[in-house]
């Protein structure tokens, strides 16, 4: 039996993929800068995980694809392991340059944020 999609959950769907784009590379960035070493992807996604909440955001699949877009663009440094345990492991540090991007980018983040909640405020919707 096909599962039947409805109208209002493919827009929501759609908006939601359309709303992740940005902010799992703002999340990433952000928890590498705040790693006190370099992190494979595996505990990036476990880490984002323990500070989920219901109806996550992020989908471990999604993370590597977005680690290899950041680390292309030189936001942030990689390099392979091997691993004793499995196959190697890429592991990511920031870079300064994404550092200097992340603080635009939460500046952004802010000011979006700020703006949708007043919106949203003002047509009596919940902020």
């Amino acid at each position: 039996m096909a599962v039947t999609v409805t109208e209002d959950e493919g827009h929501l769907r759609k908006f939601q993929k359309e709303l992740n784009a940005g902010i799992v590379a703002l999340v990433l960035l952000a928890t590498l800068a705040e790693a006190r070493e370099p992190l494979y992807g595996y505990q990036i996604a476990k880490q984002l995980q323990q500070d989920e909440v219901e109806n996550a955001v992020m989908k471990q699949g999604t993370l590597y694809p977005v680690l290899r877009s950041l680390s292309a663009s030189g936001l942030l440094d990689s390099y392979v392991e091997p691993s004793v345990s499995g196959p190697p492991r890429r592991y990511y540090t920031i870079t300064a340059a994404g550092r200097a991007v992340l603080g635009q980018w939460k500046d952004a983040w802010v000011t979006t944020r700020d703006f949708v909640n007043t919106i949203l405020k003002d047509k009596g919707q919940p902020s």
